[in-house]
């Protein structure tokens, strides 16, 4: 399960540094480039609900070999593609098979392990895990694309999928489905949770354009507005919701979510600017950029060691705002480090601090969002914590980093203004991580270890 996570949670990161060499190879620009990145993530992320749905519907076991198999034929794809739509097109597959296959792992390793410190200790595997394939992304990245090219930036994890294939075959147990209703899935429910934040980022992005048509903006967003009410009353309506609306009874669970997404946003703006400084401003290579990405990876592995313990001491509330107050250290520091032009032995503090911010912050919120979960609901509760993780990633660096870096704000400090936005939702997270409900007791590691 662990190095299926592994490899999609690479797929999320690897194309960032080789983005310029795809653009030449293809001869696109930079906004074209954007949907190679953001497809990618916000179709694995809007998709991810119905691929919990199919878990519980269909067994975990033939979820995550669906999934499985279609994220590797996704990759060889865009391995092997000979036009940029093409790409496009395999990275939009990518993210649907991401969206089947995880729910189905996740539920998988939560059903294994029993609410307390075992299963705290497995989920912070699990986070740990995801935490260094989004790092070793950016190091993968540089490597491959200096000594091999960018195609091979998919093509590597195309026999890691077919080892994962065997394994599920031979190591998952085979189950029942949870669900025995044959009510058709909520295929209109998908389709407009993912196309709400696809018009979202796409309004986003063109509002910082200049030469933008005036309806475009307001459009999009209009758009983004309309499918996210029509998806509440689809939920509403449908015999078998993605989301069924008993969810938001509870509070632990919803605030979870949310805190979510507002962290991931802010650590996935943190990843672009560390790109950005290290070869925009101080005009390092590929390859050098990615080497220098190691400390993070290292440092996330030592703190993942140390999450577990600290959290059946403090409790999963505690780890999560301790990893929201490293990760406002970190956005900080980028942006005084980048304004002065600090050298790249300088970022290696705040990466530290993103390190620790990942560790804490995620893998406390991913204990809080699946607390309570049953055989029935195990697979729709991990779908919607990863959907609420990769939607606010992506949404985050639409935001934050597409606000930034836009050209109609040239003469405003890019970084500074990344980190404002980001620091904004960091904020909010806290308050929704402070006001919290604690769960059960049942479900609380502290009361299990303390």
């Amino acid at each position: 399960m662990s190095m299926l996570q592994f490899f999609i949670a690479v797929d999320v990161t690897v194309v960032n540094i080789a983005l310029p060499s795809i653009g030449t190879a293809f001869d696109v620009d930079g906004r074209a480039l954007t949907w190679v990145v953001v497809g990618y993530t916000v179709t694995g992320g809007g998709l991810l609900m119905l691929g919990g749905r199919l878990g519980d519907l269909l067994g975990r076991r033939r979820a995550l070999l669906l999934g499985s198999g279609l994220f590797g034929i996704a990759s060889l794809l865009a391995g092997l593609t000979p036009t940029f739509a093409l790409l496009v097109v395999a990275r939009l597959l990518q993210g649907a098979g991401e969206a089947i296959a995880l729910p189905a792992a996740m539920a998988t390793i939560v059903l294994s392990f029993p609410e307390g410190p075992s299963r705290s200790r497995a989920l912070s595997v699990w986070a740990a895990v995801a935490s260094c394939g989004l790092v070793v992304g950016f190091v993968l990245s540089g490597i491959i694309t200096a000594h091999l090219g960018w195609r091979w930036i998919f093509l590597v994890s195309v026999p890691f999928v077919l080892i994962v294939l065997l394994a599920a075959v031979f190591l998952v147990n085979g189950d029942r489905p949870a669900v025995k209703d044959a009510s058709p899935l909520d295929l209109p429910g998908a389709l407009l949770l993912t196309a709400c934040p696809l018009l979202f980022i796409f309004g986003v992005v063109e509002a910082g354009e200049r030469g933008t048509p005036a309806w475009v903006v307001p459009g999009a967003l209009a758009g983004a507005m309309a499918a996210g009410v029509g998806f509440v009353r689809v939920e509403a309506r449908s015999r078998n919701p993605l989301l069924p609306l008993r969810f938001f009874a509870d509070r632990t669970r919803v605030a979870a979510n949310l805190a979510t997404m507002l962290l991931s946003g802010a650590l996935s703006t943190s990843f672009l600017l560390f790109t950005f400084a290290l070869q925009d401003r101080l005009g390092v290579g590929p390859l050098g950029a990615g080497l220098t990405m190691l400390p993070l990876a290292v440092s996330l592995i030592v703190f993942s060691m140390l999450v577990p313990r600290l959290l059946g001491r403090w409790g999963a509330r505690a780890c999560v705002l301790a990893g929201t107050g490293f990760t406002a250290a970190a956005m900080a520091a980028i942006a005084l480090l980048s304004a002065l032009r600090a050298d790249g032995v300088a970022m290696i503090a705040p990466m530290l601090l993103i390190a620790a911010g990942m560790a804490f912050g995620l893998v406390g919120l991913q204990y809080l969002a699946v607390s309570g979960v049953t055989e029935d609901d195990a697979g729709t509760a991990s779908g919607i914590q990863r959907a609420a993780d990769q939607l606010g990633g992506a949404t985050g660096v639409a935001v934050c980093v597409g606000a930034g870096f836009a050209p109609t704000l040239h003469s405003l400090d890019p970084f500074l203004v990344a980190t404002l936005l980001a620091a904004v939702g960091l904020v909010i997270g806290a308050v929704v991580a402070w006001r919290m409900p604690a769960p059960a007791a049942a479900a609380d590691p502290q009361v299990q270890v303390g």
